[in-house]
């Protein structure tokens, strides 16, 4: 697919539709809140559907999210192609299409931990335009209404979101994890980094975290499309930089770097080269 993300089209036809999937969105996450409160907050067993040596958890609330989501979108906009971790690629042969990550952090699900969320991204030719990030146990969503404004929905509270404005890398608040995709004697290629790790990395918490200034930048390895489409639109309206490892807008490879400044962007893709 292109990897270059299309220009936002002028005509009335399309502000009315980014709207109309805005609103969407929106109304998509309160009832994502109900729907778990209601079907889904109770004992569940989570299942390996990795191997031994890979732990890839799936438990049942994965699967009726994800159904759920489709059911969704299917029902308000029929003709859009719908891609989900769960249940693969419903292709309708359309230039709009849905990225469906049910649950994002299912190992925190599977332990309590309220990181988890429900992503999703809207996408015209396969690049992602409007993202929702939403967290159920905390009682939120962060959602891009175009390319320049993006908000924190958190309780009654609509807050803008903006990145940070630090400047010197000295100074980076900075979250990562290789999420175990590297050997020992790899990271000690990196062993300037590694120390620079003072902040937690929580799933797609860390991101939106990034999107509230409240970290300066994060990278994460082993990222499938469902774990950053959605997050890219919002990351990009609140003024960050989202690339890969190599500074390219390919997200292949599963590793992400999102930074609040060109100049800590460098940095870190100085810091991070010998592992690609």
């Amino acid at each position: 697919p292109p990897r270059s993300t299309p220009k936002p089209s002028s005509a009335a036809s399309d502000v009315y539709k980014r709207q109309d999937i805005y609103n969407f969105l929106i109304s998509l996450a309160r009832d994502l809140n109900k729907f778990y409160k209601l079907k889904l907050n109770q004992k569940f067993k989570a299942k390996n559907k990795g191997s031994d040596s890979n732990y890839d958890p799936v438990t049942i609330a994965d699967k009726k999210f994800e159904k759920f989501i489709r059911t969704k979108i299917s029902k308000k906009f029929p003709q859009h192609s719908i891609i989900g971790e769960e249940f693969g690629l419903k292709n309708k042969k359309s230039d709009y299409s849905w990225v469906i990550d049910p649950i994002d952090g299912t190992r925190s699900f599977v332990i309590g931990y309220p990181s988890w969320s429900n992503l999703i991204a809207f996408c015209y030719k396969n690049k992602p335009i409007m993202g929702l990030a939403n967290f159920p146990i905390l009682n939120k969503f962060y959602i891009n209404q175009d390319s320049k404004k993006a908000f924190l929905f958190n309780g009654k509270k609509k807050i803008k979101l903006r990145s940070s404005n630090c400047k010197k890398f000295k100074h980076a608040k900075i979250s990562g994890d290789f999420h175990g995709q590297y050997s020992l004697d790899k990271l000690k290629k990196v062993k300037k980094l590694l120390p620079r790790m003072q902040f937690p990395c929580m799933d797609a918490l860390s991101y939106s975290h990034f999107c509230e200034g409240k970290i300066d930048t994060v990278f994460q390895s082993g990222n499938k499309i469902w774990d950053i489409y959605p997050l890219i639109p919002i990351i990009k309206a609140s003024g960050g930089t989202v690339t890969n490892w190599e500074n390219k807008e390919n997200f292949d490879s599963g590793n992400v770097l999102i930074s609040s400044s060109k100049l800590i962007h460098k940095q870190m893709l100085k810091m991070l080269k010998p592992l690609n």
